[in-house]
């Protein structure tokens, strides 16, 4: 009998299953549109249906799933508190009922950054380290903390919210109610804006070739290909937000002294730029101790880290409740 695990990493635009073991193998996998606005039932039948499509003929069914949501939940009961970037914020949704009656086997909820830290920590980076910090940089900015080899959520499953922390004090306004957090200065969203600007202010000739005039097309890696071409004053834009991200790692340097800074998301596609201004604006910026035992790398799973956190708790809860139960 081989045991085997689901999980689900549902975003705003895109909802992905994988069914996979204990150590990080993905046996299946597969993405469908989240088609939020349908509201929380649909999105979770659909899940559910999902789930039952890669397992369908499997001759060994997921003893557990493991699920990441975009926002805030309570990882005991199973409740998604509030999902800012979901229509109606899927307040007080038991998520974790719902899927179960479904599936027919144990939830095990985390947030979705949460999530992609425990599988950063158990298949990728984290496996020679058991401190570390992930900092997710994509549309939003999340991230989360592992000490001594364990996921460190605090008393509501809320530490790690590291894109709010304020970098500038009377910076732009966050979806939070904060301002000058980092996701403001430095996501995915923030660093398009700018790079929007520099085009229609005909300051990014070489972006403006790349795109077709297109600001639509715009991205992150985009704007990084068009600053390798010769554009310099987006070049510099990538820069100070790669800057503001390493004040943001310096911060977090300062106060738990890790051995591995982990980036992840999209942003973090920017490559060498993008890590070479966080390392040197760390070893800037932290005067009280050497910093030169903090490693900041990479993701080493890309885009499945989500999901493979989401095996990762499923197997750890799942066989942790299976053995319980015995």
């Amino acid at each position: 009998m081989t045991e085997l695990f689901a999980s689900v990493d549902l975003g705003g635009t895109k909802t992905s299953c994988g069914i996979g073991t204990s150590d990080g193998h993905l046996v299946r996998e597969k993405s469908i549109p989240t088609r939020a606005h349908e509201g929380a039932e649909a999105v979770l039948r659909r899940t559910a249906d999902l789930v039952h499509e890669l397992a369908g003929d499997l001759s060994d069914k997921p003893i557990a799933l493991g699920i990441g949501l975009p926002g805030l939940v309570d990882p005991k009961s199973g409740v998604s508190k509030f999902l800012p970037n979901l229509p109606t914020q899927w307040r007080e949704i038991p998520v974790g009922d719902t899927l179960r009656h479904l599936v027919g086997c144990p939830i095990y909820m985390l947030n979705d950054v949460r999530m992609a830290t425990l599988g950063e920590l158990t298949y990728g980076h984290g496996r020679r380290e058991g401190t570390m910090v992930f900092f997710s940089l994509g549309t939003g900015i999340g991230g989360g903390i592992a000490l001594n080899g364990r996921l460190w959520l605090g008393p509501q499953g809320t530490a790690g919210e590291l894109g709010h922390q304020t970098i500038l004090p009377d910076g732009p306004l966050c979806g939070c109610g904060n301002q000058g957090c980092l996701e403001t200065l430095a996501s995915g969203p923030a660093i398009i804006a700018q790079g929007i600007w520099l085009l229609l202010s005909g300051r990014a000739p070489k972006l403006h070739d790349l795109v077709n005039g297109d600001v639509a097309l715009i991205t992150p890696k985009v704007m990084m290909a068009a600053a390798e071409g010769g554009d310099w004053a987006v070049h510099q834009t990538l820069v100070r937000c790669a800057q503001y991200i390493g004040i943001g790692v310096a911060n977090v340097v300062t106060i738990l002294h890790p051995a591995l800074i982990v980036l992840g998301g999209g942003v973090s596609e920017m490559g060498p730029l993008l890590l070479d201004t966080v390392r040197e604006t760390v070893h800037n910026r932290v005067r009280m101790f050497p910093v030169d035992d903090v490693q900041i790398d990479r993701s080493l799973l890309g885009d499945k880290a989500g999901l493979l956190g989401g095996i990762a708790l499923a197997a750890e809860r799942g066989l942790g409740d299976l053995h319980e139960r015995d």
